[in-house]
């Protein structure tokens, strides 16, 4: 787009954000978001214009408002949480849809070599760990595993494994994005194959009540990481109207802020996992809860509110 046309579509915006001083947190964040999109773009195609300049001030401003001291610091956090990620999700709707899609298909990949393969839920699960959960079903115990070890201990080393899987998962998105998907298929096949041992021993009902108490997020979560990879690979890939260095960084910068709004969700599925699902006596109806609970929100936050949010953002003209 040509800069005068470019000034020409937003300079109504701009005079208006300039002009019409607001105190209120949410429209200020909302600016701040428009403006800095802006900025970038200008940052792009005209990094040595006036109008660079003056977007820069604009939002340099926007800033002040923001962090102007230290009891508006949190609206930094809860414009984050509240705008910056949902509006991420909206923006990388379709990479979410491929990493879901792969996944599951990874997913039903696991199912069907462990069920026409004796040898593949060894290969993959371990040797060790399906002959103790062979001697747990023996027991009457299938999810004694849970049990075994301090929950503080469990809740630390599961919660910076799968942190640091997640921050593997974007990385690897650097290879062209087929690092992710590879990331993607060695846990499907995993989830996949472990889901049919327990669905071919009886259990299945039971290891969805008991396993997916915390697997709910977890597994969501490992799917956004996916998304992130796509980001950064397809940033590289496909560059659009940018140039390959400001694709790339603007995919990097998008996808370590995913990466980073999934730590928190990872720390509840491992609370889940360390101190919760080990009660494989608790009643259907709580399991059920906290499993209806994970889903909804999940499907809420990444899915549903980015797209509201979306929407009533371009209501009130802050076009995306």
């Amino acid at each position: 787009m040509r800069e005068p046309l470019f000034v020409k579509q937003n300079a109504e915006k701009w005079s208006q954000f300039e002009q019409s001083a607001t105190t209120d947190p949410d429209e200020i964040a909302e600016r701040f978001i428009k403006i800095t999109d802006d900025l970038a773009y200008a940052k792009t195609f005209y990094p040595k214009s006036k109008t660079t300049t003056y977007l820069n001030g604009l939002a340099s401003q926007l800033h002040q408002s923001i962090y102007k001291n230290k009891s508006e610091k949190s609206n930094r956090f809860i414009t984050y949480w509240k705008y910056e990620l949902p509006l991420l999700f909206k923006t990388y709707q379709r990479q979410l849809l491929y990493s879901f899609i792969f996944f599951v298909i990874f997913c039903l990949m696991g199912i069907l070599s462990a069920k026409y393969d004796p040898n593949f839920l060894r290969l993959i699960l371990g040797p060790e760990y399906v002959d103790m959960t062979n001697e747990n079903i023996a027991k009457g115990d299938p999810f004694g595993v849970y049990k075994d070890h301090n929950e503080f201990l469990m809740f630390f080393y599961i919660g910076t494994n799968n942190i640091f899987v997640s921050f593997v998962m974007f990385v690897s998105g650097l290879l062209f994005s087929v690092g992710s998907v590879y990331f993607m298929l060695q846990n499907g096949l995993m989830l996949g194959s472990f889901e049919y041992y327990f669905f071919s021993k009886g259990l299945g009902a039971q290891s969805i009540l008991v396993i997916w108490i915390h697997g709910t997020i977890e597994i969501s979560s490992l799917i956004i990481a996916g998304a992130a990879g796509l980001v950064l690979g397809n940033s590289f890939l496909f560059p659009k109207t940018y140039t390959r260095l400001a694709s790339i960084k603007k995919g990097a910068k998008d996808g370590i802020k995913i990466v980073l709004g999934l730590v928190p969700l990872f720390i509840i599925a491992d609370f889940f996992e360390s101190f919760v699902t080990r009660h494989t006596e608790m009643p259907v109806w709580l399991s059920i809860t906290i499993l209806a609970s994970s889903f909804c929100f999940m499907i809420w936050y990444v899915i549903i509110y980015p797209n509201k949010l979306y929407k009533n953002l371009n209501s009130h003209g802050f076009e995306g």
